[in-house]
């Protein structure tokens, strides 16, 4: 049954079914046949699994992103560092990379990320001499670190999955987003003097400065939001809600961008974008139920447990597993699929669920711009009308590395965690 099982997910994948209704289906079909659990459990789990506090922040982080996007807050953010990284060579793909990571502490979504700056940054980058590769490789790559600079939508779904502090996890992944961003433009800086990226006009100090004023409220939000959730003065489900009133109140008041006609509107796409992740979180949750029936869990620890190489082997095996995992699925209900089975192999073998968050985190993001479900990859090359083959071309080296970011989080685990334990003890 097991197997007839996972045949009939694979068939639903390849003939192109959406993931939420192929981990239904599957789910469904394989408790019908179990005559000791009643049909009616697919429904409940479903439902159960959407009964979340935690869970809140996801629609909210989403609306959050929606309300900046409408209130041209990125584009302050965008002209912000343009003006102060574009005169170097290569520097509108600096200023992509720059304003992807303050984005990223102002969305947690990387899709929102690829379709609020790539709208505006690729036909630039494009219009000033990039090839479209490089524009849709950029894009893409940095795009992902809205899954890990916190505050993260990713990181939450997980907290709940893992029953660990989402503000540990937050602040445990704050250093490797910015070694990722930071070895996204060391790339960039190779590339520059390989292919001669263009290079914008010096922009005058009295003009950055002005531009960094007239920004300041946009650029104000991640400290808020960060501080508000180290400090303990709200929850990170708290900070996304802070987050919405924010971009509201400098949308209206202080930039007079966003319209109150429009904000009906934002709020229906914003059901419309929670609604996909939401709803496979609830069929994944209803799938794991059968799993968990199967005891998935306690064959994956037995095999773990008796291999050797221990913790180092056991995080390779998860990276490389949830990189294919991340070629056709999407981060949600991979987690909530696979996060209950090699948890307790992970407790078992002594790593920490902090750790194992953040490696799974991190891989499900470059999952975003790995062909063919690759939703950050279709979306940046969807802008500049490329294939997804030339797209991803243009993504390589720079998921390259952030691959071997990611080596280094698995060599020196213990390392990544201790920092952000030493720094804020209080969220440990």
């Amino acid at each position: 049954m097991q197997i007839l099982l996972i045949v009939l997910f694979v068939i639903f994948v390849l003939i192109g079914v959406p993931i939420s209704y192929a981990l239904g289906f599957v789910s469904f079909a394989g408790i019908a046949a179990l005559p000791i659990i009643p049909n009616s459990v697919v429904f409940t789990k479903m439902f159960n699994g959407l009964n979340s506090f935690t869970l809140l922040a996801v629609p909210l982080f989403i609306l959050a992103a929606n309300l900046m996007n409408e209130g041209s807050i990125s584009d302050r953010l965008i002209d912000v560092c343009k003006s102060s990284v574009g005169h170097v060579r290569g520097g509108l793909a600096h200023a992509n990379i720059l304003v992807s990571m303050i984005f990223a502490g102002i969305s947690g979504s990387s899709q929102a990320d690829t379709a609020g700056i790539g709208k505006i940054l690729i036909p630039a980058m494009k219009k000033q001499g990039y090839d479209k590769g490089t524009a849709v490789g950029v894009t893409a790559a940095s795009s992902t670190l809205g899954s890990i600079i916190p505050p993260s939508i990713t990181m939450v779904v997980y907290a709940g999955i893992a029953n660990v502090g989402t503000g540990a996890l937050f602040m445990t992944g704050l250093i490797p987003g910015i070694m990722l961003g930071l070895a996204m433009m060391l790339v960039v800086v190779l590339y520059s003097k390989k292919k001669n990226f263009p290079k914008g006009e010096k922009v005058p100090t009295k003009e950055v400065l002005k531009q960094i004023w007239t920004s300041l409220p946009a650029l104000l939000t991640p400290i808020i939001l960060i501080g508000g959730i180290v400090s303990g003065l709200f929850t990170p489900t708290e900070s996304a809600a802070v987050a919405c009133v924010y971009a509201l109140i400098i949308g209206i008041f202080f930039y007079h961008t966003i319209k109150i006609s429009r904000i009906p509107a934002i709020l229906i796409e914003t059901m419309k974008l929670s609604s996909l992740s939401l709803f496979a979180l609830a069929a994944a949750n209803a799938l794991g139920e059968l799993m968990s029936y199967y005891q998935l869990n306690e064959k994956v620890q037995g095999i773990f447990v008796g291999m050797p190489g221990g913790k180092l082997v056991f995080l390779i095996v998860v990276v490389l597993f949830f990189m294919f995992v991340g070629t056709f699925m999407d981060a949600v209900p991979a987690m909530i699929l696979f996060v209950p089975i090699i948890l307790p192999s992970a407790t078992a073998l002594g790593v920490s669920p902090i750790i194992l968050g953040l490696i799974v985190v991190v891989t499900l993001a470059l999952g975003l711009v790995t062909p063919p479900y690759g939703l950050c990859l279709l979306l940046a090359g969807s802008i500049s009308w490329i294939s997804i083959e030339d797209s991803f071309k243009g993504v390589l080296p720079y998921f390259l590395s952030s691959i071997a970011v990611l080596a280094l989080m698995i060599v020196f685990s213990d390392v990544f965690l201790a920092i952000p334990t030493a720094l804020f003890p209080n969220l440990f």
